[in-house]
C-alpha cells in the first residue's frame, strides 16, 4: 500500500510548504529534474507515468508533459504524487493565488525521518536554485499548524505570527517579522537572498 496521504485526510499533518512567485515561464521541469537528484521521481516507477489525484482521492495516470502544460496554465489547484519507490510516495499539491504566487505543499507524513528530511532538502535545493524567487518555505515536520495559517504572513503582509515551526526559510519581508517575533531564532545565510531560520 502507497504510504503519505495528509493531503487527503484533512487533518494537521507533517508538511513542507513553499511560497514562490510565479514566473512567465514554468519551471516545474527543472523542479521535477532537481528532486530526481534527490531521489524523487514525478512518474511512478511501475506505472511509468505521472499519478494525479482527482477529487474522489483516485489516481489518475498523467503524461508529464500534459501535467507540466496544466501547471503553466495556472488556472486550478493540482494535486499529485512524488515518489521515493513503487510504495512510498509524498503526495504534492500545487496552487496559484491570482496576485502570482505559486504554493506547493508536500506532506510528510507515513514517511521516514529520513525520508521527510530528503523531502525537506530537495524542497530547499529548490528553493535557492530555480530561477524564479521564493517567498518562503515552511518545514513543520510534527503539523504543528495546518499549512494555511502562514498565508497571512507570507502572502498577504499580514503581522500574525503562527508559531515556530522546525524551520522557516525566507526573504527578507518574512524574516524581518518572525525574527521581531521570535529574537532567539538561529540564522544562516542560504544566500540568493534567503535566510533559514531555526529553533
Amino acid at each position: 500500500m502507497w504510504r503519505g496521504g495528509g493531503a487527503a485526510s484533512g487533518m494537521a499533518d507533517g508538511f513542507v510548504r513553499w511560497y514562490r512567485e510565479s514566473g512567465d515561464v514554468s519551471v516545474f521541469g527543472e523542479q521535477a529534474g532537481l528532486f530526481r537528484r534527490y531521489g524523487i521521481v514525478l512518474e511512478h516507477p511501475v506505472a511509468g507515468a505521472a499519478l494525479v489525484l482527482n477529487v474522489e482521492g483516485d489516481d489518475v495516470p498523467m503524461e508529464q508533459e500534459e501535467l507540466r502544460r496544466l501547471l503553466g496554465l495556472r488556472l486550478a489547484s493540482i494535486t499529485m504524487n512524488w515518489w521515493f519507490s513503487a510504495d512510498t510516495n509524498v503526495i504534492g499539491s500545487f496552487t496559484h493565488e491570482p496576485f502570482g504566487c505559486e504554493v506547493q505543499t508536500l506532506w510528510l507524513d507515513g514517511l521516514s525521518p529520513e525520508e521527510a528530511g530528503t523531502v525537506e532538502a530537495a524542497v530547499t535545493a529548490a528553493a535557492a536554485g530555480l530561477p524564479t524567487p521564493s517567498r518562503a518555505v515552511i518545514v513543520d515536520r510534527r503539523g504543528i499548524h495546518d499549512p494555511e495559517d502562514w498565508d497571512s504572513i507570507v502572502l498577504h503582509e499580514g503581522d500574525g505570527f503562527p508559531g515556530v515551526p522546525d524551520c522557516v526559510i525566507a526573504g527578507e519581508a518574512v524574516t524581518r517579522k518572525l525574527l521581531a517575533a521570535e529574537p532567539g531564532l538561529g540564522e544562516e545565510d542560504l544566500g540568493g537572498g534567503l535566510v533559514r531560520l531555526t529553533r
